[in-house]
């Protein structure tokens, strides 16, 4: 803002008592330029809960890598190109690496220098001072062994190394042992993947299939996400799968089943009904926000769990032995709107991603028939442990019967309380409103009170926070 100082001058000189004369022309000054203050961007997000889960002081817009992996050896080699902007002046910033040794390392071109840091932190300065604003482009070749990220009360996540090839998946960090990024879910970025393996071995990873290279006994497998995604829900799958490619309204649906399982065993018909099953959520969420669907179905005992894995979740075939579920499937295809393209900012508010996933689980029942929604709150309602909340359920209960059980209940409640048209008029505003964005519970709170039209946080303190079964609504 600039203004001229004539008025003032002459001002002050009545106030004296003074004759000013002419005021001869002056120039008017222009906007002051402060130098910039260099500093470390944080080597922690911040996270209440994971506060050094990955790293302040820029934004990263997408990953480019480009990798080889040997399943032999157990080996994993490559270059990882990261577009990024500075949210402060920086003079070093981190990424998170874990395992793997960067060998190089370039800003803008110009060579910097790579060092690891405590807790499995590569430190970056660049030969200059990156300032507040500007984009960049970070390229850091690097490689080793990939492993686990061990968690006692979470479940280790990460690279697990399997008889034909790897499996890179787990919640809430896992992409910090095959590639250095940000590791915390608030800051999303876009993925393209280059994995080059032997011939004859497949890889799986997210988002939309490309063309696939062979030279010299080696194939290189293209994938690429295109819409911003949290980190831990980057994947890749490699060993022996069967493939199916195919179209479901216009967008590339690729599921994959391994070769150790019957072709057309419950696991392989449970994912044929991924477009089935997503048409049916696109009636309750809105529109499906990806440009790709799909499943992998992994056959490892180590794996107890399924993942939401950005348009292609993982599922542990545990899932699948005793017959069909279509259950799972419709709760982490419900996760690609809450959790996926509407992630969280926080991992505190995780009941907004596993409570609507797990309220899909209830809608899809009643859908095809059996238990319906209401029936299935009231069993919970009846039998739930009500000392557990899911508002804030701390770091150790992350994956907690609350955040799952009671975060659907709360998501019920809220529709009873609200009535089915405003309810559902308001989820496909949310999801649609905060599409690739990152949320909080607050902000839901805020816009279900005005979808409703009146304030709902005595609700949602009562159904997240209390420790007393709320009443029905």
């Amino acid at each position: 803002m600039t203004r001229r100082v004539i008025g003032t001058l002459a001002v002050l000189a009545l106030l004296a008592g003074c004759s000013t004369g002419p005021e001869p022309d002056r120039p008017e000054p222009g906007p002051s330029t402060v130098p910039p203050s260099f500093s470390p961007g944080a080597d922690g997000a911040g996270d209440p809960y994971f506060p050094k889960y990955g790293n302040g002081g820029y934004d990263v817009a997408g990953y480019d890598l480009a990798l080889r992996y040997d399943p032999k050896a157990g080996t994993l080699n490559g270059t990882a190109t990261i577009t990024a902007t500075a949210t402060q002046d920086l003079s070093r910033f981190n990424l998170d690496l874990a395992h793997l040794r960067a060998s190089e390392v370039t800003v803008d071109g110009a060579a910097a220098t790579g060092t690891a840091g405590d807790g499995n932190e590569l430190v970056i300065t660049p030969a200059a001072g990156i300032v507040s604003g500007r984009q960049f482009t970070v390229v850091v070749r690097y490689g080793g062994t990939p492993g686990l990220l061990e968690n006692k009360a979470l479940g280790n996540g990460g690279w697990m190394r399997t008889a034909d090839g790897g499996v890179a998946l787990g919640q809430p960090e896992s992409a910090s042992t095959w590639f250095p990024v940000n590791d915390h879910p608030s800051d999303k970025a876009t993925l393209k993947l280059a994995m080059t393996v032997p011939d004859g071995v497949e890889v799986l990873s997210n988002g939309v299939p490309g063309e696939r290279t062979t030279a010299a006994g080696w194939t290189t497998w293209n994938w690429a996400e295109n819409s911003p995604m949290a980190s831990y829900l980057a994947t890749v799958v490699i060993g022996q799968y069967r493939i199916t490619t195919g179209q479901h309204r216009g967008r590339p649906m690729v599921t994959a089943i391994p070769e150790s399982l019957p072709a057309n065993g419950p696991a392989a018909r449970s994912l044929a009904r991924t477009g089935e099953i997503t048409d049916f959520l696109e009636t309750q969420f809105g529109p499906y926000p990806f440009q790709a669907n799909g499943g992998v179905v992994v056959d490892e005992d180590k794996i107890q769990y399924a993942l939401e894995t950005q348009a292609r979740p993982v599922y542990g075939n545990t899932f699948f032995t005793t017959g069909e579920n279509l259950s799972v499937v419709a709760h982490e295809l419900a996760h690609q709107w809450f959790g996926d393209s509407v992630a969280l900012t926080r991992w505190q508010d995780i009941w907004l991603n596993e409570g609507f996933a797990t309220y899909a689980e209830w809608l899809w029942s009643e859908h095809a028939g059996q238990d319906t929604a209401q029936e299935m709150f009231e069993t919970a309602y009846n039998t739930f442990n009500w000392a557990e909340i899911p508002g804030d359920p701390t770091p150790a209960r992350l994956f907690g019967s609350a955040v799952y059980q009671r975060g659907g209940m709360t998501v019920h409640a809220l529709r009873k309380t609200m009535g089915d048209k405003a309810f559902f008029t308001l989820v496909k505003s949310w999801t649609a409103t905060h599409k690739d964005r990152n949320v909080t519970t607050a902000q839901f709170t805020e816009a279900a009170s005005k979808a409703a039209g009146k304030d709902l946080t005595p609700f949602f303190q009562s159904w997240l926070y209390g420790t007393q079964k709320p009443p029905t609504p």
